[in-house]
């Protein structure tokens, strides 16, 4: 059995055809724990500021001694930024 035997199909390709803005999240985040950095970087460009992150979120959530809300916001932010360039870009260049 492969990993790719339990990833989730995406509602949105597989009901409208559409491609959605996090599309290829999961094949690109198993490309960095394979080694893959170049080819998860252009499968989903967001992948390293999503692990960063996720990486932030479960710090927050050890230490509760200091406010990490700043940083979150910020990566966030980044990261929509990120996805929606890549979006598009995807679809229109």
């Amino acid at each position: 059995m492969k990993i790719e035997d339990f990833m989730l199909s995406c509602p949105s390709k597989k009901f409208l055809g559409i491609e959605c803005f996090g599309c290829g999240t999961q094949r690109a985040i198993v490309m960095v724990f394979e080694g893959k950095f170049t080819d998860a970087f252009h499968m989903f460009p967001a992948v390293y500021t999503l692990l960063l992150f996720f990486t932030l979120v479960i710090i927050n959530f050890i230490d509760k001694k200091r406010n990490y809300g700043n940083g979150l916001i910020f990566l966030a932010i980044i990261n929509s930024v990120i996805m929606v360039i890549s979006y598009f870009y995807k679809h229109f260049f």
